[in-house]
């Protein structure tokens, strides 16, 4: 019996893949994995009783708490985003194929399969996971050189009731960390989203008023929320509906992708724009000027091999360590003010700051201005010496 396990979302694409599976690859048995990492209910919900009409065996894992400390609690630290992307998306698909790769293991079955396209980044960040195992990998949208008109005329075929249609042919993607929207009129960069593709967020409006919340971190994670402890997930969720109520989040832009071409990508985010902000700011407090021009390289590279999903790189675990030397320190918390879309850091403390209010202070009586007098001789000292030399 030709056996194969499936990457599945629920959606479109991964629908389309299990009678594709049979009818073009011929599998006799199609096994779908649906990997928790905190879509809505409703679509867990839905892509279990889909994939248990459609597949063979079906598997439900909730990797929920996993993707909060092994992949967001990592990003918070390493500030990650890419061209101003977030990164939610990328990060959760090399868990989603670890997770499918491991059930494949556990059933001795030798092929694995996934539902993206051959134009954007996913494909690359599930086979960096599927080839380093023994199996053959399979992608049905690219091999059969798929369009999405064509696939919503199939699953109306194969009586597959998928939440799309062509006037509204949204591609969504949705995780604790962030909500992708693509595709449609979206696919021309000219064109303004309308406010029906957000789900997240209101739209950003000066007559609702400000609102301050506290940000509690230890060793660069957060931990607290207006004083009040929380676990990750908790934290995430709460800051989402709060950030979403001011239209915290939003983003829409032109995003390199990894294969070269240029894509109009639209997120939300609320948390994740409200947390980054908190822990960029008392980094600034708590770390020395020399730790933040380097971390600055540090986060870009490790960005860039999240994005890509090469998170089992060896450069990828060493930017880990640096980063996690470096967060020692990043104690405290930081309030933000959030306002007709905006997170603006507007306070921020910490036990171990690098800042002197009494040193710094115009009052100061502790240094004397007067001995500052022998560094300004020498600074620039090299300039002025070469203009001199010009006269």
């Amino acid at each position: 019996m030709s056996e194969v396990v499936l990457a599945y979302s629920g959606g479109l694409d991964t629908s389309v893949c299990i009678p594709l599976l049979r009818e073009r690859y011929g599998f006799d048995k199609i096994v779908t994995v649906l990997v928790d990492v905190g879509q809505p209910r409703s679509d867990i919900e839905r892509g279990n009783l889909r994939a248990k009409q459609l597949a063979d065996e079906h598997y439900t894992i909730d990797a929920r708490e996993e993707f909060v400390e092994k992949c967001l609690f990592p990003l918070i630290k390493a500030n990650g985003s890419y061209e101003g992307y977030v990164l939610g998306t990328a990060i959760a698909r090399p868990l989603i194929a670890s997770k499918s790769a491991e059930i494949a293991d556990k059933l001795g079955i030798k092929n694995l399969a996934h539902g993206c396209t051959g134009r954007g980044n996913d494909q690359l960040r599930f086979e960096a996971i599927f080839r380093a195992t023994d199996c053959r990998v399979i992608a049905p949208m690219r091999e059969l050189d798929l369009a999405r008109e064509w696939e919503i005329d199939y699953a109306r075929e194969h009586g597959i009731d998928v939440p799309v249609t062509k006037d509204k042919p949204w591609s969504i993607d949705e995780n604790i960390w962030s909500r992708s929207i693509e595709g449609g009129k979206l696919e021309d960069p000219y064109f303004e989203p309308p406010e029906e593709i957000y789900g997240w967020t209101k739209t950003p409006s000066s007559d609702r008023s400000a609102q301050i919340v506290e940000i509690g971190f230890k060793e660069g994670v957060p931990v607290s929320l207006d004083g009040k402890q929380m676990n990750g997930m908790e934290l995430i969720e709460k800051l989402n509906q709060i950030g979403g109520e001011h239209g915290v989040g939003r983003t829409d832009m032109i995003e390199d992708r990894v294969m070269g071409l240029k894509a109009r990508e639209n997120y939300e985010h609320p948390a994740a724009t409200i947390l980054l902000t908190a822990h960029k700011d008392l980094e600034r407090l708590v770390l020395s000027r020399n730790e933040l021009r380097f971390k600055v390289m540090v986060d870009e590279f490790w960005s860039e091999l999240a994005y890509m999903g090469l998170v089992e790189d060896p450069l990828y675990a060493d930017l880990n360590a640096f980063v996690d030397q470096s967060q020692k320190r990043v104690n405290g918390s930081v309030k933000i003010k959030l306002f007709c879309g905006s997170a603006i850091s507007v306070g921020r403390q910490s036990p171990d700051a690098l800042y002197s209010q009494d040193m710094v202070s115009f009052d100061s009586q502790t240094l004397s201005q007067k001995d500052a007098e022998g560094f300004a001789k020498y600074h620039g000292f090299q300039a002025r010496l070469l203009k001199r030399k010009g006269r």
